[in-house]
């Protein structure tokens, strides 16, 4: 009886999907990294993937990093997000990203009044 569930069990196992994985085939990676917060890398890959970045020491003892990869788009191509990451922050760069609404007139007004008021040292406490 053992032996019978056992058998069936590794039937089982054997007639189990297997997950079958695309082969990729890298065609550029190139790292460098001096140990000082230096450093660059590019990766690309014959599937698309395709991401590069440069390192640099920061002013606050960061690593500030400037790359890009590359995003698919639904008509097949393909599209470049830059990015940079230092003292103020990370701000990504592409037409794919959203962008906001722009201001009604009236808080475009209001603005321009703040500035003003800014610019002739007027403070509000």
């Amino acid at each position: 009886m053992k032996l019978v569930i056992l058998a069936c069990l590794a039937a089982v196992a054997v007639a189990a999907p297997q997950e079958v994985r695309p082969i990729v085939n890298v065609l550029l990676d190139e790292r460098v990294d001096q140990g000082d917060g230096n450093f660059n890398y590019a990766l690309e890959t014959d599937h698309g993937i395709n991401m590069k970045a440069v390192g640099t020491p920061g002013s606050q003892g960061q690593v500030n990093i400037q790359g890009s990869y590359w995003m698919p788009r639904e008509d097949g191509g393909y599209e470049e997000v830059r990015y940079v990451a230092d003292e103020f922050g990370v701000r990504y760069e592409s037409p794919l990203l959203p962008t906001p609404h722009p201001n009604p007139a009236h808080v475009e007004e209001l603005l321009r009044i703040a500035e003003r008021q800014r610019a002739e040292g007027i403070t509000f406490e």
